[in-house]
């Protein structure tokens, strides 16, 4: 009797013919949790410790991108961007606001955040207590955009779908499990998918994840057994997902609105419990460029902001139809580095949220840079909006009005990630000079670099639940495969004498800079210490500050923790949590007795 022999096994590693780099085959999700002192992070209130390591399968190429590879290093062959892993975390029951929130600095805040809490724990079908990609918890967000005007609210065009019925939502109608379009290539639900939705909907930790072609749906539940199998796994034929977003105003038990960006500039909303989605931008129609990161608006339901590769930042409505944009003013950009020209406008208005044309996307469209933006986030306030870009500028931006009010310069290379302080009052900056850089929102100067790494700086994140009114821990991850904590103290941070005056005032005064040919790198000039108005709306293009004249902040911790480069950071009340570019996810518990302690005396 002849017995067929087995099934060969695939190796862990294929390659292509001309000697190409080996790609990993998608298999499931591994989980470990490895113990010992190289897997413990020391820091003064106490030990950090690896709990869980989870390894999500990286799919390779699609075999029609197969052909766009080459062997070369140096080859400019097109391939599509990749941003590494990037997380988006989701607590589906009420979150305890961390101490930050508790010590409002009006009363007014306080009061709002309070009715915030009380109507959450009301109206569970509705939580603010979600916790953004940054790190950040979204309470002061959702507290004060109960105060803040919304983005398009004097435009009575807009109106009707911002005050809109949530239960007359539109929703998308495709199922993505049964959906035959070629921009999905495959799905892979659960089997038990639906029954393991249902046991943490009002209690659990969902986690959303894009690297590369795929996109995964985790249940890191602390009570859940199996964090290894993936609710859902989504794979695109040629699109790689660089980016994607949870909409915390409209999340609820049964309901979770997803943005995403890809590279090839197609954008996905996807309702996660339907299993629905809906494509934007649609082959490139309004913009051809990649998205390399994407927002939902706070406290909108349907508006989300989009930045595009080009450097343009697009606001669109996920209920609109899309149509062939033309922009509505075509001014050519000027570059920043131009500070002599008057006449430039840093921010381009191409498409006026109070346009009156406003049947189809895009709801709003600006022009900031030549260059693609790294990073955005926006404040806790509700009012401004922080952009990175990669001729290594930060940009801070009065959205609500579309007024750029203040330029930033990196001290070199281009800046890669940003964030805000729970408070709102400084901005966290991470980039290709290998530093964390702190900014003073009202002071509007740089407040301390933070040298400690040994590459770019590729994620930065304040932990919310180690910051009160006086004192800040922040985090930072990057290409050198560190994990960097930092404490300061605002009143710790004197500005040396020789420019204390002249930072004082924020009056227009001449500034002379020796440029570099190359428009993507910057150094310091020792005798840079004044701002430069650029236009007559109250908009400051700062100078290159010198490293010398410049308060420096020391790490309370630094430690090798992946063996690849970081790509993400992120804080929570029981964990501070890492990724990396090839697809580990690790949980670093906190110390139990610093967490208790923690929501009593901060710093003690």
């Amino acid at each position: 009797m002849f017995v067929p022999p087995p099934q060969p096994r695939l190796p862990q590693h294929v390659s292509f013919p001309g000697g190409m780099t080996p790609i990993l085959l998608d298999t499931s999700n591994t989980v470990s949790h490895p113990s010992g002192p190289e897997y413990q992070l020391a820091v003064a209130e106490g030990i950090y410790y690896l709990q869980d390591d989870l390894h999500l399968a990286t799919p390779p190429l699609h075999p029609s991108e197969h052909h766009t590879a080459n062997p070369n290093p140096l080859a400019t062959a097109p391939r599509p961007p990749t941003t590494g892993l990037k997380l988006s975390l989701s607590w589906m029951n009420p979150r305890r606001p961390p101490p930050m929130y508790n010590i409002a600095t009006s009363g007014s805040t306080r009061s709002n955040l309070a009715t915030s809490i009380i109507k959450e724990s009301e109206k569970e079908s509705r939580s603010s207590h979600e916790t953004s990609s940054d790190g950040l918890a979204a309470h002061p967000t959702n507290a004060s955009a109960a105060k803040t005007p919304v983005f398009g609210e004097d435009n009575a065009l807009l109106t009707p779908a911002i005050g809109k019925d949530s239960a007359k939502r539109k929703k998308p109608k495709t199922s993505i499990v049964k959906s035959n379009s070629s921009f999905i290539s495959r799905v892979m639900p659960h089997e038990a998918m639906t029954k393991r939705i249902q046991e943490h909907t009002t209690d659990g930790l969902f986690v959303f994840a894009n690297i590369n072609r795929a996109f995964q749906w985790l249940d890191l539940s602390p009570n859940n057994e199996s964090k290894a199998q993936h609710v859902i796994k989504i794979l695109f034929t040629k699109a790689h997902m660089l980016c994607h977003d949870i909409n915390a105003f409209t999340k609820g038990p049964n309901h979770l609105d997803i943005i995403m960006g890809a590279s090839t500039a197609d954008i996905m909303w996807f309702e996660a419990f339907s299993q629905k989605y809906a494509r934007i931008n649609k082959n490139a129609v309004i913009n051809p460029s990649p998205i390399y990161q994407i927002k939902w608006l706070p406290g909108s339901e349907n508006l989300f902001l989009a930045a595009h590769m080009d450097g343009t930042l697009i606001v669109y409505d996920k209920e609109r139809d899309d149509a062939a944009f033309v922009p509505e003013e075509s001014h050519p950009l000027v570059s920043h580095s131009k500070g002599s020209d008057k006449d430039h406008r840093p921010l381009l208005v191409r498409k006026s949220v109070n346009s009156r044309n406003q049947k189809s996307n895009p709801v709003a469209s600006w022009k900031i840079s030549n260059h693609r933006i790294n990073d955005l986030a926006f404040s806790p306030d509700c009012r401004h909006l922080a952009v990175v870009t990669e001729d290594g500028f930060l940009h801070i931006i009065d959205y609500l009005n579309e007024q750029l009010k203040d330029i930033y310069p990196s001290y070199y290379g281009a800046f890669l990630c940003v964030c805000w302080s729970p408070d709102g009052k400084y901005i966290l900056t991470g980039g290709q000079d290998d530093l964390a850089s702190i900014w003073s929102l009202t002071e509007r100067r740089l407040v301390a670099r933070c040298p400690g790494h040994h590459s770019w700086v590729s994620s930065v994140a304040f932990d919310p639940w180690r910051c009160d009114e006086r004192n800040y821990r922040f985090g930072s991850v990057g290409e050198d495969r560190r994990l960097l904590l930092w404490d300061f103290n605002a009143a710790m941070l004197h500005r040396p004498k020789a420019v204390r005056l002249s930072t004082s005032s924020h009056a227009p005064l001449a500034r002379h800079r020796t440029e570099s040919q190359a428009t993507t790198r910057f150094r310091s000039d020792s005798n840079l210490t004044t701002a430069e108005s650029v236009d007559g709306e109250g908009m400051v293009e700062h100078p290159v500050e010198s490293r010398t004249r410049t308060a420096e902040l020391p790490p309370v911790m630094s430690k090798v923790i992946d063996e690849d480069p970081m790509s993400w950071l992120g804080f929570e009340e029981d964990y501070i949590i890492t990724a990396c570019a090839q697809g580990h996810i690790r949980l670093w518990a906190r110390p139990q007795e610093a967490t208790n302690s923690s929501q009593v005396d901060l710093h003690s």
